[in-house]
């Protein structure tokens, strides 16, 4: 392994979250491979010492960064198709207290990026019910739980919305929590943000009233 202790280590973190940020914004990678694959061109080394990798945030703001740059004539049109679709869908999820979390939420989503809903009731089984009474085939996977318990049942199904059947569908992934999950699940963050919003939040961040604590 080669030595790295004439890098600066701020520096190196910083081209690592750029590089990052390019390949989530470009090419639709999730933030864990997108930071493996950004460390190995900037350090030129299969493994990285975690102390020379930026944290989720740093890169977020560096995606926000590149999108204002490069996709500032496409990116806001993607990202209000996909919250629209978000709030149809909460809707029709209203009797299971859905949530919409990710990049959807936090306002960075692209081309390539899903809608994300957890929702949280007595009976998860009755969300899958729910989507076979409307016809909607879906596939199961798990979830890692956002309190870090373990994992949980995690419903997928492709949606084109009406009136766009030429349009590429949007992914739908649905976690499935217990309604006691719920307590605690909407607490701020050290720097004011929440990673969930309910039907009323996201509808604000609709019609212009940007919340922001989840976009800050």
């Amino acid at each position: 392994m080669a030595r790295k202790s004439h890098f600066d280590p701020q520096r190196v973190r910083e081209e690592i979250a750029i590089a990052a940020a390019r390949l989530i914004a470009e090419d639709g990678l999730d933030y864990a491979t997108a930071k493996r694959k950004a460390a190995r061109q900037v350090v030129g080394e299969t493994r990285v010492a975690g102390e020379w990798l930026p944290d989720n945030d740093q890169i977020e703001e560096e995606i926000r960064e590149y999108q204002s740059l490069f996709q500032g004539d496409s990116q806001p049109a993607l990202l209000r198709r996909l919250r629209v679709v978000a709030v149809d869908w909460m809707e029709r999820l209203a009797p299971f207290n859905p949530y919409l979390t990710g990049a959807v939420l936090g306002g960075t989503a692209g081309e390539y990026s899903d809608v994300h809903l957890q929702v949280f009731c007595d009976n998860p089984k009755e969300v899958a019910i729910y989507l076979l009474n409307a016809n909607i085939q879906y596939d199961v996977s798990e979830t890692r739980h956002f309190a870090g318990r373990g994992y949980v049942e995690t419903l997928s199904f492709l949606w084109r919305p009406p009136g766009e059947r030429a349009a590429d569908p949007v992914g739908i992934h649905l976690a499935l929590y217990e309604t006691d999950d719920l307590r605690g699940a909407v607490r701020a963050d050290a720097r004011g943000r929440t990673a969930r919003a309910n039907l009323q939040a996201v509808q604000a961040l609709l019609d212009g009233d940007e919340l922001t604590s989840f976009i800050n």
